[in-house]
């Protein structure tokens, strides 16, 4: 069974318009990245229908009765719509592996199964909707918010329990310390030595929530984003879900839990219960999604107990061309919401620049802080960097559990929108330009890296060299001579002067 993966992103092309009801979008054909050995992808166009049999083949579990391949194919086929230009940051629509879903060559079977349940999707009044499912929930599914922050928890995705899981599979990993401690650095925490890790809190699936880490920093991280460090470092087959117990026996860390992946959604292997016990692929998904409708790609109506109504169109989706985000597997249920940050923040800092918008936006988070360095050349403490057009961020989950996202977000924006036209200063007009509009123009204090207050009159201060800012032997240097660019910068602006005419 390959890990989960999830279905994220309205499309805009069902999203923008009403025409697109009408649109025979059976015909679609989806552009597929297949990730080669030595990195980078080779893209390939697939029919949607071929594309969805060979999914099959790659996701479903063995010996699955007919009624879970057809649920299982519809669900794939709605992640194919809804996610087309999910990649659009690296030229394709899907890629093969986890992050999407896992491209293998079609069986009879699978292709009966998708011949079986041609163009339909799983929709909401009318358009197709994002959707999620596990390969196991471990006996209770999860919301989405439990799983990512911020995420939206519509109806048809409740936390429940569910007989037909039964708690499988259970499992039992034993983890070193210093290997944990590992992980957690190459994610971007710090610290030599993880003395102790500790459970804090639950939701109420029952899953993990919080974790304390003694010994690093930040001391503290969910249960999701400790399963993502430790999966990306040591492996997906230690810490398989967040439904966990935990124990401490000397340098080692006792996990036992049960289920497979995040639990929000379809769980697959209670699907191929109900599948044996008699269900139908209509009443599993009607199980596990309550409240959506099974409708098929470019009929003029779908049957409906519900008036429709006009789809809500979301940001992601209206920005669509405008905005592409890159994000590790396990991030990708932040897609939408980080959609909605990534835009407000690039509205306010053109709005205070007095600059148009760029055109096009592409922001990658990394997985690992050794994935950052590779990517920017610039050590871990920079946080973020803009390579070409495009910004590099540190893992999501660092960002988070420091509290900067927001901060970084503009800080990086003000770079790509000012640094060509402040290309011939020096380099703490540029950075000082970027930490000036990065924080809270109220603010006069610097030590929480907020804006500092002009002062006209100060005389005395010294701007940092380019080698200061450039070059930072650390993390400590950096941040003084950040707060120095900030401060020169704030001078001058203080004076009266546009950000274009510091110098």
């Amino acid at each position: 069974m390959t890990r989960w993966f999830l279905l994220c992103v309205l499309c805009a092309a069902a999203a923008t318009s009403s025409s697109s009801q009408s649109q025979d979008l059976s015909r679609l054909e989806i552009r597929v990245g297949f990730a080669k050995p030595g990195g980078g992808y080779v893209q390939q166009t697939i029919p949607l229908e071929t594309y969805v049999a060979r999914v099959l083949a790659g996701e479903a579990a063995r010996d699955s009765q007919p009624a879970a391949l057809e649920a299982l194919a519809i669900a794939i086929r709605t992640y194919a719509v809804v996610n087309r230009g999910l990649h659009n940051a690296d030229g394709f629509d899907v890629c093969d592996q986890t992050h999407c879903q896992v491209v293998r060559t079609a069986t009879a079977v699978t292709e009966r199964a998708a011949a079986a349940t041609a163009g339909r999707v799983l929709m909401q009044r009318g358009v197709p909707v994002p959707i999620y499912y596990s390969a196991s929930c471990g006996g209770h599914t999860e919301i989405p918010s439990a799983v990512w922050p911020n995420a939206k928890d519509p109806s048809y995705l409740p936390a429940q329990r569910d007989e037909a899981c039964a708690g499988a599979p259970v499992w039992s990993a034993d983890l070193d310390a210093a290997d944990l401690a590992r992980a957690f650095r190459a994610a971007g925490f710090r610290g030599d030595r993880l003395s102790d890790l500790r459970i804090l809190s639950r939701d109420v699936s029952g899953r993990v929530a919080k974790l304390r880490l003694v010994g690093m920093t930040p001391d503290e991280v969910s249960g999701q984003d400790l399963r993502s460090v430790a999966g990306r470092t040591l492996g997906w087959q230690h810490i398989k879900s967040t439904a966990f117990e935990l124990k401490r026996d000397g340098n080692r860390f006792r996990f036992d839990g049960h289920g497979y992946g995040h639990g929000v959604g379809m769980c697959v292997i209670g699907s191929v219960n109900l599948a044996a016990a008699g269900q139908t692929a209509a009443q599993i998904l009607s199980h596990y999604f309550p409240g959506l409708d099974i409708g098929t790609l470019g009929a003029p109506a779908v049957v409906a107990a519900r008036p429709t109504r006009a789809p809500t169109v979301t940001p992601a989706a209206v920005s669509e061309a405008a905005l592409a985000i890159a994000l590790p597997d396990e991030d990708e249920g932040e897609r939408d919401g980080l959609a909605r940050a990534v835009l407000r923040a690039r509205d306010d800092v053109a709005k205070d620049l007095g600059l148009a918008v760029p055109s096009r936006l592409t922001i990658r988070f990394h997985p690992t802080t050794d994935s950052y360095e590779r990517a920017t050349g610039q050590p871990w403490f920079t946080a973020g960097a803009v390579v070409g057009t495009e910004l590099n961020l540190l893992p999501l989950a660092v960002l988070r559990e420091r509290g900067v996202l927001e901060r970084t977000l503009r800080h990086e924006l003000v770079h790509l929108m000012t640094d060509a036209s402040l290309h011939d200063r020096p380099a703490w007009v540029r950075e000082g330009a970027a930490g000036y509009f990065a924080g809270d123009r109220q603010t006069s204090s610097d030590s929480t890296g907020e804006r500092p207050a002009p002062f006209p009159g100060d005389t005395r201060l010294s701007c940092p060299s380019d080698a200061e800012l450039l070059s930072p032997v650390s993390a400590g240097a950096l941040s003084n001579a950040r707060i120095l660019a900030r401060a020169c910068f704030a001078r001058q602006a203080g004076e009266g002067r546009s950000w274009r005419e510091v110098k």
